[in-house]
């Protein structure tokens, strides 16, 4: 996609994978709290990985990557672009 971001459809149909352009890595930390004030409420909280649940089920790596689980795919395309244009650059 060219809106800074790669949305891939997970094999169970149920999750998309949103892969940020340019973005190796993230502070696990920072873009974690700024996803909570959102709203979202955190499940794990690890250095592999946290999880969170609100509007759609999240999974945020170090890498970057955020793991969307819904099948809604505007729903996921929304959060896609919240994270690539705030979540990530927090």
């Amino acid at each position: 996609m060219s809106d800074g971001f790669a949305m891939e459809l997970c094999g169970t149909q149920a999750a998309y994978q949103i892969v940020p352009d340019d973005i190796t890595s993230i502070d696990l930390e920072r873009v974690g709290t700024r996803i909570e004030s959102e709203g979202y409420e955190v499940g794990i909280r690890s250095r592999l990985c946290w999880t969170f649940t609100g509007p759609c089920d999240l999974t945020l790596y170090p890498s970057g990557k955020l793991m969307v689980k819904t099948q809604d795919k505007a729903l996921a395309q929304s959060v896609a672009e919240q994270h690539v244009t705030v979540w990530a650059h927090s």
